[in-house]
């Protein structure tokens, strides 16, 4: 009884098993046609799902992953498109979302990644929250070299506007400014003073330092940070004088020598660099000049070594055929043919040299005479009948016939090109056609009268060739040769029997929107051909054509269109830094002009700046001690804790309104040695909702990678977040911002967000007290 339970139940199994199997290959089959009828219709997005579903169902299937991992670029860019035009609606969070999905469907999608952090960045902005950009060290050229002694770098002075009036020897208002803000005034023996009369109001130091070297013609360059030191403005002092530094700078985006040469081409006349070398087997450019020309340099290489765009190109060739013919009616014989038959009867009254001889009765013979090849006597001639002839007459063929064919051909190849460069694509065959041929002089039975041939191939199918410009408009400007050909048939020329070959070419540039089908060119020929074969006058007679006559018709469709279209898988990024005009000094002499910032603390007016204008001429005004370093600020909206370190949410207080999103910098103030930073973060989950946790790039500003770990319980309101540097790097010291959080307002009303347990660890993993901070968030 168990054996047969287990017989039965394997019988089972089994059944269902192979039950199984061909309902799941049903199912992958009517999922891949309901795709196919999608991607007709131009509906990418279900097309790429429905796609997807059939291969996760049979995975071994060529003809299914083909198909899907095709469609996974044209869905990622419909969902860019969709993105596109949501944030030109203004629906920014729900174009971040479009632009999220497209770069999780195609990974290799960098549009979507650029338009992921264009519109974060305005969602940012519209959130009011401060832009999160890698903080790197502060100072000239990014503190070049500064450990192996660097330029050197006046230390910051006071931003507090002044007034300064003076009528004095030039040397005397140097040390009088040199006064005010705190630093040394040296001067080149060579140097002559002069008197000159100065007046400002409301500028800074440092705009009062470049106004006296410009109208004294002058300049200075720091020696220490507190100390300049002051000569002549002429070509000679500037070389003797002036800090001469070397860099080199790796390019990523250059892929030719003559890319290379033009970029150096550019800083040499621009820049007036006359020492500059390239490399092209490193791809790489080595400067030497001053401080101010290699800034400039680093500047015009961000601007100028940039990812060109790419491009890829759906072409799409349709053509249609239609041919239908008719045939009726009866075709009746047009001729006979009359002979005289083989052998001819005749009557002779002479013996003949034939053997068949008959003697009548009257004793006359009958000798039947045949001639060869049918041919009489000319003495038989008078005894021809009717029997002596052969008439042939054609048999009459009646014909009722119709044809119909319909013929469509569509090819759809697909080719990616990069800016500027030329891309070519060939799908087809290459015929040989013979461009020559050499005959030997000596000719014979058994020799080949051509035995030396040459041939040429020919590319016989689709060729496209293809130079696509990505413009700033989401638009493409193509220049585009596309060759569709195919052997129609062979003529034989000289003995040879040569192709004739089909050919429909278009050559032209047009400029394309990104996204849009493109009709480029297309022709319509009809062709109609009625024939009628019969016997002269019976075959026009009503009714009795039919009879005597045969009717041909044909008629002959055939439609070709061509269409285009261009989707950008790569655009180029432009940052406000590659927009931003830049002073860089006169015609004479490249130098950066510094733009003072707005001081944070009101310092107190400098004694006796204000009653310069009022003392006599020559008279020195009384200097001012420089403002002292400011301690850094304490976390916003709490006291400061007896800590050495703190947290502080940026901004402290959020009005927003409610189902839009804002972001939160979590900062950390006093930092010393810092490797990980865990904090715990609390909200009211009813009111505020965490939607993303991104790097604030304090702890990566060397360029390490952090990890971020992060647990949000959306029940409690709690959310866990760690962020760490790689084991066995160096920590970080000073402020920043840790963390950026993104969050949307539920519901309206106030709520709070608070650190209700944080601190850090330093490189040796010991921990470091960090006090905590608090936000007030109002939702409207």
């Amino acid at each position: 009884m168990k054996k047969t339970l287990i017989r039965t139940a394997a019988a089972v199994a089994l059944l269902i098993f192979l039950v199984a199997l061909p309902a799941a290959a049903d199912k992958a089959k009517s999922l891949f046609n309901q795709a196919k009828d999608a991607e007709a219709r131009q509906n990418y997005e279900a097309a790429y799902d429905l796609y997807k579903q059939a291969y996760d169902l049979k995975p071994k299937d060529l003809a299914y992953r083909a198909a899907y991992e095709r469609l996974r670029f044209l869905a990622a860019a419909s969902m860019v498109h969709k993105g596109q035009l949501l944030r030109d609606a203004g629906k920014l969070d729900e174009a971040l979302a479009e632009f999220k999905k497209a770069a999780e469907t195609d990974p290799s999608s960098f549009i979507a990644q650029q338009e992921i952090r264009r519109t974060q960045k305005m969602i940012d902005e519209a959130a009011g929250a401060q832009p999160q950009t890698q903080k790197r060290p502060p100072g000239q050229l990014d503190r070049m070299l500064a450990a192996a002694g660097g330029p050197v770098e006046l230390a910051p002075i006071s931003t507090v506007p002044i007034t300064l009036k003076l009528t004095e020897d030039t040397k005397v208002i140097y040390e009088t400014v040199g006064k005010l803000a705190g630093i040394n005034v040296l001067f080149d023996p060579d140097y002559t003073s002069r008197r000159i009369r100065i007046e400002l109001n409301g500028v800074t130091l440092d705009q009062a330092l470049e106004i006296v070297a410009l109208q004294s013609k002058t300049f200075w360059r720091p020696v220490t940070p507190n100390t300049i030191f002051v000569a002549s403005d002429t070509p000679v002092k500037r070389k003797e004088v002036e800090q001469s530094v070397i860099k080199t700078f790796y390019l990523s985006n250059v892929s030719t020598p003559q890319e290379l040469q033009d970029m150096v081409n550019a800083m040499r006349q621009i820049l007036e660099i006359a020492r500059i070398q390239q490399l092209p087997t490193q791809n790489a450019i080595v400067i030497r000049g001053t401080p101010d020309q290699i800034a400039l340099a680093q500047k015009l290489i961000g601007d100028l070594d940039k990812s060109k765009s790419e491009v890829i190109v759906d072409v799409a060739i349709m053509q249609i055929s239609r041919d239908r013919a008719h045939t009726y009616g009866i075709n009746p014989p047009t001729s006979a043919t009359v002979q005289l038959q083989p052998n001819i009867n005749t009557t002779n009254n002479t013996n003949t040299t034939n053997s068949n001889t008959q003697t009548n009765q009257n004793g006359t013979s009958n000798t039947s005479t045949a001639g060869s090849n049918g041919s009489i006597n000319l003495n038989a001639l008078s005894s021809l009948n009717a029997t002596d002839f052969q008439v042939t007459i054609p048999a009459a063929t009646a014909t009722l016939l119709f044809s119909d064919s319909n013929t469509k051909l569509i090819q759809n190849p697909q080719i990616r090109a990069i800016d500027g460069q030329k891309a070519t694509l060939k799908i087809g065959e290459r015929v040989p056609v013979a461009t020559g041929s050499f005959q030997p002089g000596i000719g014979g039975v058994g020799i080949n009268p051509l035995v030396n041939t040459q041939f040429q191939y020919l590319d016989v199918g689709v060729n496209i060739d293809i130079t696509p410009h990505v413009h700033m408009a989401r638009e493409v400007t193509l220049k585009v040769a596309m060759d569709i050909s195919s052997v129609t048939g062979t003529s034989n020329i000289g003995g040879i029997s040569q192709p004739i070959i089909g050919q429909r070419k278009i050559e032209h540039e047009i400029r394309l929107k990104e996204g849009e089908v493109n009709i480029l060119g297309g022709i319509l020929e009809d062709q109609s051909v009625r024939s009628v074969s019969g016997i002269p006058g019976l075959g026009n007679i009503p009714l009795l054509k039919y009879l005597f006559s045969q009717t041909n018709t044909s008629r002959s469709e055939n439609e070709i269109v061509f269409a285009l279209i261009p989707h950008i898988v790569r655009g180029q990024e432009l940052s406000e830094l590659n927009e931003k005009a830049i002073d860089v000094g006169t015609a004479n002499s490249i130098e950066l002009r510094s733009v003072s910032q707005p001081a944070k603390v009101q310092a107190p007016q400098p004694p006796g700046v204000g009653s310069a204008p009022g003392q006599p001429p020559g008279q020195n005004v009384p200097a001012a001690q420089p403002p002292a370093a400011q301690p850094p600020p304490p976390a916003l909206g709490e006291n400061q804790p007896p800590v050495s370190a703190g947290f502080a949410f940026d901004p402290a207080a959020i009005n927003v309104k409610t189902g839009t999103t804002f972001a939160v910098n979590v900062l950390l103030n006093g930092a010393q040695n810092v490797n990980s930073v865990p904090l715990q973060i609390s909200y009211d989950p009813s009111k505020l909702q965490v939607v993303n946790i991104s790097n604030g790039g304090f702890l990566s500003q060397d360029g390490q990678a952090v990890a971020l770990m992060h647990r949000d319980d959306s029940t409690s309101g709690t959310l866990q977040v760690t962020a760490s540097r790689p084991p066995g790097a160096a920590g970080i010291s000073g402020q920043g911002s840790v963390l950026t959080l993104t969050l949307m307002a539920k519901a309206p009303g106030q709520s709070s967000l608070s650190i209700s347990r944080g601190g850090a660890r330093d490189s040796g993993m010991q921990a470091i007290a960090v006090a905590g901070a608090q936000a007030m968030v109002n939702a409207q």
